[in-house]
């Protein structure tokens, strides 16, 4: 499983000094379809993408599963955001 974490600055114009947010990826399940030449549908059952290599090299980007390119995989995206609300919501009466 490849995690990739990606500082992102605060988007309140500087106020409270830089937060970091984390974005977090994950690359799962295969979509590549073995198939598409002969007009069908079939996928290899790769659960996982997991790195052939080192991060930053090419063989980092192909799945040591599959031998497939990491963008056959599916990315799945979780952001986790600061917020510092003062506001209280109320509920009508």
């Amino acid at each position: 499983m490849k995690q990739k974490k990606e500082p992102k600055k605060a988007s309140n114009g500087g106020v409270g000094g830089d937060l970091l947010n984390e974005k977090t990826v994950r690359y799962m399940e295969c979509r590549k379809n073995h198939a598409a030449n002969i007009g069908g549908y079939a996928v290899d059952g790769c659960r996982e993408f997991m790195p052939a290599g080192e991060e930053g090299t090419s063989a980092g980007f192909k799945c040591a599963a599959c031998s497939c390119h990491r963008n056959f995989h599916r990315m799945e995206s979780a952001e986790n955001d600061y917020c510092d609300c003062s506001s209280v919501s109320a509920s009508p009466k």
